[in-house]
């Protein structure tokens, strides 16, 4: 791990400060309360010792998206919860099962089964969020197939379903898209009760997703900036 350095923790404090005021800004307009939305901080292409500095501040909740450096962090930075939120495949799914907490992005019944097993394998619980498609192009399950994959998922050893995850189309407005999964997810936990968890919105539209009812936002760059230069 690198060399953590005062001017970039104190410079990820204030940026998650800054995002902390948006989210309680946002909260109080959508009249909820701030402990009902997680704050997930998405430290890819970031170093661990970023993700070291963001834990050693507070945050409960890192995500990557990509599972050989989620393995490398997950294994240097203990005591939080480890997000996976990236497009994953099922030969992929044995790995993410052996360290992270949560996945966010399962779309279909292959993954679902890859991930029992994996979570078997390891002897670990696994938490899940279905991943929706709302518009037709996004990786994601389509609408119409969510009730019958959560029917899939409920059934897999290991595997506990809590929700469902989505990211707002680029041609469209977020709070159009995330009334629509907060549609989808009401029709989601009709059927299965607790699955409540909503993962929508990310650095540039977490105020309309939780409008629209998310109990975990996911900020990346707000909270870490731009990179020039991938880590790897």
């Amino acid at each position: 791990m690198r060399q953590e350095s005062p001017e970039r923790k104190a410079e990820l404090a204030q940026n998650l400060a800054a995002v902390e005021q948006r989210i309680d800004a946002a909260c109080q307009s959508a009249g909820r309360n701030r402990p009902e939305v997680t704050l997930v901080v998405v430290t890819k292409t970031w170093p661990a010792s970023d993700a070291a500095l963001l834990r050693d501040l507070g945050v409960q909740d890192l995500a990557e998206n990509r599972d050989q450096e989620a393995r490398e962090k997950a294994a240097a930075v203990t005591g939080v919860r480890w997000h996976f939120v990236g497009q994953l495949q099922s030969n992929k799914a044995r790995s993410v099962a052996s360290y992270a907490d949560v996945v966010h992005s399962v779309d279909r019944p292959a993954l679902v089964d890859a991930l029992s097993q994996g979570a078997v394998r390891a002897q670990r619980t696994l938490g899940i969020l279905l991943q929706i498609s709302l518009d037709g192009r996004r990786g994601g399950v389509l609408p119409q197939d969510l009730l019958a994959l959560a029917d899939h998922a409920v059934e897999a050893e290991r595997l506990v379903l809590q929700g469902v995850m989505a990211v707002a189309p680029l041609e469209e407005d977020p709070a159009e898209a995330f009334g629509r999964l907060q549609g989808l997810a009401a029709q989601l936990s009709a059927v299965h009760p607790s699955a409540s968890v909503i993962s929508a919105g990310m650095s540039g539209d977490l105020e309309q997703a939780i409008a629209a009812g998310a109990t975990h936002v996911r900020v990346g760059t707000a909270v870490l900036g731009h990179r020039s230069v991938p880590l790897r």
